[in-house]
């Protein structure tokens, strides 16, 4: 009789090998116990869109809707495109694209490159970077109805201080609101000053991220200063430039408060009517909320149909 084997057989040593069998599963589903894992978490994302729903996807919907509908002392009927054939027969809906189309390039030459500018001024600087920061950014934090208010007194005829500084230097006074010729430009610097803080923090954190081996190598190459931000600064926030870009256009599209505060909406001679304005007019002015709707819903398709040229640009480009 053979001694017994002091090797375990393979037999045994799987046995040993595997893992201790596992509780029973917890009950229910594996979709259960996610959500009771991140129950917190569901209802976070339940509130958000909740909100978007309720706040903002539900007014475009409502928005489509009148567009194409007329309310005649409560009661609702369906006029087909009879409100887009109302706001195109109104002479005042080509002046006003006019006025935000106006409002819009001048805002551009203005508020995308006064704020660049700021923030490569910053940048540039050693000390004294976080006053300069809070100074450019604190017209922002002000009301936007004290900010135009304060600049509705600086252009102010009588006692204006613009006025005040063109009479001190032998220049004459300027009608800054009541001139159609002066009244869009100073919406657009009112505009530009309440503004630009935002504008100029992003391009200075964006001016901050870029290498100064860039920099230095393009001195090496003897060049300037125009060469180095044409050449080194500008490719190397050209993302943020055209984000920023897009943002602004479609913000100065939809201006309303300041051309309202300043000249009362319209203007002297129409001059600063904008579209926005003109939907105000033709909701609470005109209780025509259908041509309201329906000139919003133009504004919505255009803006819409920039953005997506815009991706899809955006989206050749990196490619």
């Amino acid at each position: 009789m053979s001694a017994p084997s002091l090797t375990p057989s393979k037999t045994a040593r799987a046995r040993h090998a595997q893992p201790p069998p596992d509780g029973p599963p917890p009950p229910g589903g594996s979709f259960a116990r996610s959500l009771k894992r991140n129950l917190t978490a569901h209802g976070f994302l339940i509130g958000a869109v909740l909100c978007f729903a309720f706040f903002s996807w539900y007014p475009m919907v409502r928005e489509f809707l009148l567009a194409f509908q007329k309310t005649d002392q409560g009661e609702v009927s369906w006029v087909g495109l009879d409100n887009l054939r109302t706001v195109f027969n109104d002479p005042a809906f080509w002046q006003a694209w006019r006025n935000t189309l106006l409002f819009t390039v001048l805002a551009l030459v203005l508020g995308f490159a006064v704020p660049f500018a700021v923030a490569l001024v910053i940048n540039e600087l050693r000390h004294g970077k976080g006053y300069l920061r809070l100074l450019v950014y604190l017209p922002v934090m002000l009301p936007p109805v004290a900010a135009v208010l304060l600049f509705k007194y600086l252009y102010d005829p009588g006692y204006g201080l613009l006025n005040e500084l063109l009479g001190s230097v032998g220049l004459p006074e300027q009608q800054w609101l009541q001139d159609p010729d002066l009244s869009m430009l100073s919406v657009v610097i009112a505009s530009t000053w309440m503004n630009m803080g935002g504008a100029a923090l992003i391009y200075l954190a964006a001016l901050q991220g870029i290498p100064g081996e860039l920099y230095e190598a393009a001195e090496l190459d003897g060049a300037g200063l125009f060469r180095k931000i044409w050449h080194v600064t500008i490719p190397q926030t050209r993302l943020i430039l055209s984000l920023l870009l897009l943002m602004q256009i479609i913000a100065t599209m939809q201006v309303f408060v300041e051309p309202f505060l300043l000249t009362g909406g319209a203007g002297p001679e129409g001059s600063t009517t904008t579209v926005v304005y003109l939907i105000y007019q033709y909701a609470f002015n005109f209780n025509n909320y259908g041509a309201a709707a329906a000139l919003g819903l133009l504004l919505l398709v255009l803006l819409a149909g920039f953005s997506a040229a815009y991706v899809k640009l955006n989206r050749a480009e990196n490619e």
